[in-house]
């Protein structure tokens, strides 16, 4: 995809959305889902679209909601329900919307205090906490497209491990979402916002405090307040808006917060590589005016609008590749973390670098590779035997300091601290450790490339076998493994992997467009990354057309 001429530029007036009109057309327009792109439709981080492309209505979030209270009666599932919002522009309405069907239902909902904004990973850590204490387990429902741009919105759904729901509970939930649609929402509760605000059902709580709290259980920030780590924090006018400051005021830590202005229409952002609005915090773009603004910080952390994602920046490196940043956290918990044991597996998505594979082999880490989504990490963090997990992403979490669960999502928050934490404690920035890492372990050249492909190739991509790859060498290299499984879990990966002793690709079609996502790495040079991927385009269109 080619770089768009303004990108890192500031967004201009006619780059931002019409907040107006996209709220109307949430209430007004109906979608019908046996038409293309309006029905409900689960991806890896829930439900999401737009409300003027009949994609995200207030017909599909009704029948969401009714979906998820069928679930959880089935599940028996009676404890509360915790429900989180971010700042996108269909949020909010979105919101309301939940809420009818929930009280409507009779459901206790529990929400952040005083109309405020919840971070993903703030309800995950509530619903871990609430239903290690509680007999009646709680589950949630987070109101967010992540770094969508801000015509988006999404939903999504954790249930009592507090984490991403699997497959299986979210096509049931989109099946009877889709369902209700087509039958005019007959079968769904609702109330009107006025009644449900009456109900008593509504429970408000102090989220945001209990969440920073309870922080000094996952990171030492005592060693950051005593060493003096200077802080910027950007919360891309995120959920996560009042945390930061909260959080330097509460450990003493040197955190300036910029950005904190909730805008629906995100214009202080600049435009990412495509020319869009987006609040990706691992693109150097999006992060532009962030990236501006470090000379007086050592480490600048930067977080999409629910805060699951993390973009660290080190002062004189610029922002971190995210695998970068994932290895030389999983290099220094190796060494700081004692109550783990060496028995706790560190996780990985297998489209994530290779210099992780090395850096546990070095460290003598379990380490387990699963397909793409955070889902896949639920079971090992709750049951305290994953200590660290993440994706390329830019998503991570990891266990507290004493081996116990944190929470089960990504923790953008968390990971930003991280990274102060290892500047305090080693005196080197991460992006100095992660050059000690290349010396020690060779540099890693990794490249992702998105490109067109028609359905009948998507599909053949999907299903792809072992045996569909015919090639027995990949840029020079013999082929070692072909994987359509991921070694950690046996789940399938959805595309395929391909293996050499210095390199690799994985390529799986999106979920959401008709497009494909070709991963390569290369250990031994930018060269010889080319190779890899002009042998994977080939290798690829062979085994679709075979």
């Amino acid at each position: 995809m080619p770089l768009h001429a303004r990108a890192g530029q500031p967004a201009q007036p006619n780059d931002l959305i019409d907040v107006v009109g996209l709220i109307s057309d949430y209430f007004q327009l109906i979608p019908h889902p046996d038409k293309p792109g309006q029905a409900v439709s689960f991806g890896t981080s829930g439900h999401r679209g737009s409300a003027s492309k009949l994609s995200f209505n207030e017909c599909h979030i009704l029948a969401i909601a009714q979906a998820v209270v069928d679930y959880r009666q089935k599940a028996g599932i009676t404890g509360p329900m915790y429900v989180g919002i971010d700042t996108h522009a269909l949020s909010r309405p979105a919101y309301q919307s939940v809420l009818q069907v929930l009280t409507a239902n009779q459901l206790e909902v529990i929400v952040q205090a005083h109309n405020g904004y919840t971070p993903t990973p703030v309800v995950s850590q509530a619903i871990v906490a609430h239903n290690r204490a509680n007999q009646a387990q709680a589950d949630g429902l987070i109101i967010t497209p992540s770094h969508n741009p801000p015509a988006d919105g999404g939903i999504k759904y954790n249930p009592p491990h507090g984490g991403p729901a699997d497959t299986d509970i979210t096509k049931q939930i989109e099946t009877d979402a889709n369902a209700y649609i087509a039958a005019g929402l007959q079968g769904v509760k609702r109330s009107n916002s006025q009644l449900a605000h009456a109900s008593g059902l509504i429970v408000e709580q102090d989220l945001q405090g209990q969440y920073i709290a309870a922080l000094e259980q996952v990171i030492d920030l005592k060693a950051i307040a005593k060493a003096g780590v200077r802080l910027i924090a950007d919360p891309l006018g995120g959920s996560g808006v009042a945390y930061w400051d909260e959080i330097a005021e509460r450990f003493g830590l040197q955190l300036t917060t910029v950005n904190t202005q909730v805008d629906p229409q995100f214009g202080f952002m600049s435009l990412d590589k495509d020319g869009k609005v987006r609040m990706d915090c691992s693109s150097p773009y999006a992060m532009a005016s962030l990236l501006n603004q470090t000379q007086e910080y050592d480490i600048a952390i930067g977080n999409d609008p629910d805060f699951d994602r993390h973009g660290i920046v080190c002062q004189g490196d610029g922002l971190m590749n995210p695998n970068h940043f994932l290895a030389v956290c999983i290099d220094y918990l190796a060494d700081h973390r004692p109550h783990w044991g060496r028995e706790i597996a560190i996780g990985k998505t297998l489209v994530s670098s290779a210099m992780i594979d090395r850096v546990c082999a070095y460290h003598g880490l379990e380490l387990t590779e699963t397909p793409v989504g955070f889902k896949w990490f639920v079971e090992g963090l709750s049951q305290g035997t994953v200590g660290f997990c993440g994706e390329e992403s830019a998503g991570a979490c990891l266990l507290t300091r004493q081996g116990d669960t944190w929470c089960t999502d990504k923790d953008g928050i968390v990971l930003g601290l991280l990274a102060a934490e290892i500047l305090a404690v080693t005196g080197q920035t991460p992006a100095q450790r992660y050059r000690e890492l290349e010396r020690k372990h060779g540099r890693a050249f990794y490249q992702r490339n998105d490109a067109p492909i028609k359905p009948k190739a998507k599909k053949a991509l999907l299903a792809m076998q072992a045996q569909d790859i015919k090639a027995s060498e990949l840029a020079g290299e013999p082929i070692s493994a072909v994987m359509t499984e991921a070694p950690g879990n046996g789940a399938a990966i959805g595309g395929v992997k391909v293996c050499t002793q210095n390199a690799w690709f994985a390529a799986r079609p999106s979920g959401t467009e008709p497009l494909y996502k070709l991963y390569a790495e290369s250990f031994v040079s930018e060269a010889h990354l080319a190779e890899v991927i002009a042998d994977a385009e080939k290798i690829l269109a062979e085994a679709i057309k075979g």
